[in-house]
């Protein structure tokens, strides 16, 4: 899963790049090889002066699903897949730092990007749909942090989620790992459009994208650097080290008995079982869903 699962399109007509996560048999989940096939084209695009505009977006209906987690600890490299052994922290922060190095270059991205986002938006996915400049998203887009039910709720750019959703939102979605349709946000304007109709989401994302291309070139560069350091001012002072810091320690988990262990019941039943069983682990009945659906 690395060659050819990343798409680049250039249209150095419109000043119009289009990045398409191509592996829809896994909902665009990526493993460390597509990350970086990714990181690599916005590295090229940077510095592509023919480039505005960065239209992400996934093939066959869905954004992205976010980090495989087909073998959690195959982002530690090739030593850390014996799962009789965890991954030591002294490797877990190198690799931490650079993932998240990752998401940070993207939030402070020199061009303009547009998120078009439809089917699902988790884990990284999600990050990536709340960092866009532009995030045009289907109602009916399932979003969230799941991972949280696996490997705790010390997970992802803590800062990001804290400052775009606000603390209430970020604490509900983090420490339950619920995956709400984006519609229960469109009041909040965390995305810059929620669509009842998906169908709409494709060509209004291009609109957007040629709405910003004509702006100058140089003025959104300028812009994206203040609005970076706007940003860093005001919610994103420490970001840089605290995410990766506190993903590290918090992937290195210790759990009793009644908690659930993802890579414990993976090496057990295999990940789509554990994917289910997580999910019963943590399904406890609304008493109020009776009297919302009476309303």
């Amino acid at each position: 899963m690395s060659e050819g699962r990343v798409l680049l399109e250039r249209d150095e007509a419109t000043g119009i790049a289009r990045l398409t996560l191509d592996n829809p048999s896994r909902r665009n989940a990526y493993d460390p090889a597509m990350r970086d096939q990714l990181g690599a084209y916005l590295d090229e695009l940077a510095l592509d002066d023919a480039i505005k505009v960065v239209h992400l977006r996934g093939d066959g209906g869905v954004f992205s699903t976010g980090a495989d987690m087909a073998n959690a600890y195959a982002w530690y490299g090739d030593k850390a897949q014996n799962h009789t052994r965890r991954p030591s922290q002294r490797r877990r922060l190198s690799v931490d730092r650079k993932s998240f190095s990752f998401y940070h270059n993207f939030l402070g991205y020199p061009k303009a990007t547009i998120a078009e986002v439809q089917g699902y938006a988790l884990g990284g996915g999600f990050e990536l749909a709340l960092m866009a400049d532009i995030a045009v998203v289907a109602g009916d887009t399932r979003i969230g942090m799941p991972a949280t039910r696996f490997l705790g709720p010390a997970l992802g750019s803590l800062h990001m989620f804290f400052y775009r959703l606000g603390p209430v939102l970020a604490r509900r979605l983090l420490l339950t790992g619920d995956m709400i349709p984006a519609s229960e946000l469109a009041h909040l304007s965390v995305f810059t459009e929620i669509l009842d109709n998906s169908d709409d989401v494709s060509p209004r994302a291009d609109w957007w994208a040629r709405k910003l291309s004509r702006m100058p070139a140089d003025g959104i560069v300028i812009a994206k650097e203040a609005f970076r350091l706007v940003e860093q001012l005001q919610g994103y002072q420490g970001e840089e080290v605290a995410s990766y810091l506190f993903h590290a320690y918090g992937t290195n988990l210790q759990f009793e008995d009644d908690e659930y262990n993802f890579v414990k019941t993976r090496a057990e039943h295999g990940t789509k079982r554990a994917f289910q069983l997580r999910d019963e682990h943590f399904e406890v009945p609304d008493p109020l869903a009776g009297d919302r659906l009476a309303l």
